[in-house]
């Protein structure tokens, strides 16, 4: 171990491409330490981080409460599984469900996780409350989502990479348009074994797709017509991030099912959560779900700290002012530039879409140059790099990233 101590970035890239599998396409870049709005690679340049690891260091980098208080509990109980109380559980459940306004919380690890764990309570809610015929419940979903990538949940996105030799998939799952109430209405109506209506409230990995003012409260609205359930995945865009605690927050909705992950833990520690009323959950009885760290002392912890941080420091105003400027600017900008013809987003999620072919290169070769000159950016396709900074930023970190994107794009060429 004492040489891997002195490794390179170079060292370090051909371990993992040797010994790892292939399943994720890095940018070129090998980190070591980070704090608050930086990052630092292993020959020592700094970097601000605008991908805040998808939006689970949404506190920043090693936040000092976050980290003592995983610290701390890590020295004390790390794990009882779920065979025994804990004296942590009980405590953040309390926190939680109270936090985000809901009865019950089924803590979980991952967002993926919570994914499914939504999916499980909303069908079982659905032939014991609602009356569906066993295993008929139909579930539906938006085109374009990204959800995780579980056998499930990869049955039904459109995306052909994450489909592709994955088969046979699950059944169940009706796709339509995003952002498009009649489609919603015209299936609801179609069918009396609908059981829910999972949708992100901004399509983050398909581009931080905007839905039009007033969908979500619509889509909402339908949902209780028909008595199915809104689910909604606030994994990437809950807890502050576009301006809100939580995106459906924009437009004052509460979810049926709350699905919560990545900044739960300020990125410190794999915590997710589903949150329901009674009503829903109490349709979950011993052995019908569960996880041997779902619920541990650790992410218990670490979630109340994660959480309070948030409201202490102001992380929600902060998203929202600090968006606004970011999209002034980049506004500004395109004005003047014939290579982006877009900026969209809400608090700090944003992306920017390239005047180019979806399938080009273009938007990963302008990330490598950004990163030449100091910021950290990640494609969502070959047109669209999104942006998403830690919540902590400051309005002159704000500018002085604005200004390396700007001349970034302005001196790129192909």
């Amino acid at each position: 171990m004492a040489v891997l101590d002195h490794i390179s970035s170079q060292e370090a890239m051909a371990l993992e491409n040797k010994y790892g599998a292939q399943n994720y396409h890095p940018l070129p870049v090998v980190l070591s330490r980070g704090e608050g709005v930086h990052v630092w690679d292993l020959e020592g340049k700094k970097y601000y981080d605008f991908l805040s690891a998808y939006s689970s260091v949404n506190q920043g980098h090693c936040h000092p409460k976050i980290v003592e208080a995983m610290n701390k509990q890590a020295q004390t109980l790390t794990l009882t599984s779920r065979a025994f109380y804990n004296d942590m559980l009980g405590k953040y459940e309390k926190f939680i469900t109270n936090y985000f306004g809901f009865d019950k919380v089924l803590p979980i690890n991952t967002g993926a996780e919570a994914v499914e764990t939504a999916l499980k309570v909303c069908r079982k809610w659905a032939y014991e409350v609602k009356g569906i015929d066993t295993n008929k419940a139909k579930i539906i979903v938006c085109k374009n989502n990204f959800h995780g990538r579980t056998t499930t949940i990869v049955s039904f996105s459109n995306d052909p990479v994450a489909r592709k030799n994955f088969g046979p998939f699950t059944d169940g799952f009706i796709k339509i348009e995003y952002d498009n109430l009649v489609a919603l209405e015209e299936t609801l109506e179609s069918s009396s074994e609908i059981a829910g209506f999972l949708v992100e409230p901004i399509q983050g990995e398909a581009g931080v797709y905007v839905p039009s003012e007033g969908y979500l409260a619509k889509a909402k609205a339908l949902c209780k017509k028909y008595n199915v359930l809104f689910i909604a995945d606030e994994v990437q865009t809950g807890i502050a991030r576009t301006g809100c605690m939580l995106a459906v927050d924009h437009e004052e909705v509460k979810p049926d099912i709350l699905i919560l992950g990545k900044a739960l833990s300020g990125g410190v520690y794999p915590v997710s959560a589903v949150l329901a009323d009674n009503e829903i959950m109490n349709v979950i009885r011993p052995g019908n779900h569960g996880s041997t760290f779902g619920g541990n002392p650790v992410a218990a912890a670490v979630a109340i700290a994660a959480l309070t941080v948030v409201k202490d420091e102001k992380l929600t105003e902060n998203a929202e002012r600090l968006g606004k400027i970011f999209r002034e600017e980049l506004n500004k900008f395109i004005e003047t530039s014939d290579l982006v013809n877009q900026v969209r987003g809400k608090g700090l999620l944003n992306a920017i879409v390239i005047n180019d072919d979806e399938d080009s290169d273009t938007a990963w070769n302008i990330c490598l140059q950004l990163r030449d000159n100091g910021l950290l950016a990640k494609p969502t396709h070959g047109n669209i790099i999104r942006f998403a900074p830690p919540l902590v930023m400051n309005e002159e970190q704000l500018m002085d990233c604005i200004s390396i994107i700007t001349k970034t794009i302005s001196e790129y060429k192909k």
